[in-house]
């Protein structure tokens, strides 16, 4: 039972990591090839790209919901409890300050009010593209741009917390 905080870490500093992997995909390679050529507002092809963007997002939209918000929430519940774990131990323990984890569970947890908050909104807009109303069509590539800078957060904070975490444990 004496490594089971060990292995938490280690488990949590990967999945700190692939979110991290993740968001740079999503954001440097996937949402920018969907709005690769994508036409003006002013031209006749832009509402057919705004609904094929619509009809392409819930593929996005559920790698958020099936895959970033259970691996956050992991990270919060693997930091949060190596953090116990540390400050039983005290400050001259084998897993370090518990304040690092306490930090890195915190970036976790800013994730996923993120997500919730700012994301789910522009995967709203995005997914309603599949049937565009007026006004939402022409803001397709609008929301799509927002969408990347806003994911921004869900590649920083995984880093941040994985790295911190990871420096804590090979500080020993």
């Amino acid at each position: 039972m004496e490594a089971v905080p060990e292995v938490v870490v280690g488990t949590t500093i990967a999945c700190s990591f692939i979110l991290f992997g993740n968001a740079i995909t999503q954001s440097f390679m996937g949402v920018p090839v969907l709005l690769v050529d994508f036409p003006p507002p002013s031209s006749p092809d832009h509402a057919d790209r705004a609904r094929l963007l619509g009809r392409q997002w819930p593929t996005f939209w559920k790698v958020g919901n099936v895959f970033f918000r259970p691996i956050s929430t992991l990270g919060i519940f693997g930091y949060g409890y190596t953090a116990w774990a540390a400050s039983s131990q005290g400050t001259s323990g084998r897993l370090g300050d518990w304040r690092v984890y306490a930090i890195s569970a915190m970036c976790h947890l800013i994730t996923v009010v993120h997500s919730a908050m700012n994301m789910q909104p522009i995967n709203e807009k995005l997914d309603a593209l599949k049937e565009p109303k007026g006004r939402d069509s022409k803001l397709a590539e609008n929301y799509a741009r927002k969408w990347i800078k806003f994911n921004t957060v869900r590649l920083i904070t995984p880093v941040i917390a994985g790295t911190l975490a990871l420096t804590q444990v090979l500080r020993r």
